[in-house]
């Protein structure tokens, strides 16, 4: 079993940032790919980036690339998530995700194990 714990969310103003962090516990981190998705009220869970085992390959939504960038430490078992240029269309609540597998996904089926999520809101 992989346990993941994301912070790093909040409420800031359009135009600002953020930086969500997703802690890795039980099984080792080694060759997991991991993934950040979220999702709004009323909506289904969407992509936003994915990184791959041990991080030379990332991959992003078109709505966040160039604004988000996903990065990990694997020494201390964590994955991060900066949020540039924030948004309104952007509130919602970020989940990191691991699969088992060098490459990454885009697709939350293909996660294994799921944070409980952190709320990021953005204020127009």
């Amino acid at each position: 079993q992989v346990q993941l714990v994301e912070s790093g969310g909040g409420l800031v103003q359009a135009g600002g940032s953020l930086r969500l962090s997703c802690a890795a516990s039980g099984r080792t981190f080694s060759g997991y790919t991991m993934g950040w998705f979220r999702q709004a009220p009323g909506k289904e869970r969407e992509f936003v980036a994915t990184i791959s085992w041990p991080g030379g390959s990332t991959y992003y939504a078109g709505s966040v690339k160039g604004r988000f960038t996903v990065s990990r430490d694997n020494a201390k078992n964590t994955v991060y998530l900066q949020l540039n240029s924030l948004k309104p269309e952007d509130t919602a609540v970020y989940y990191c995700a691991a699969r088992p597998y060098y490459r990454g996904s885009s697709y939350y089926n293909e996660y294994d194990y799921w944070g409980q999520g952190t709320q990021v809101t953005v204020s127009s």
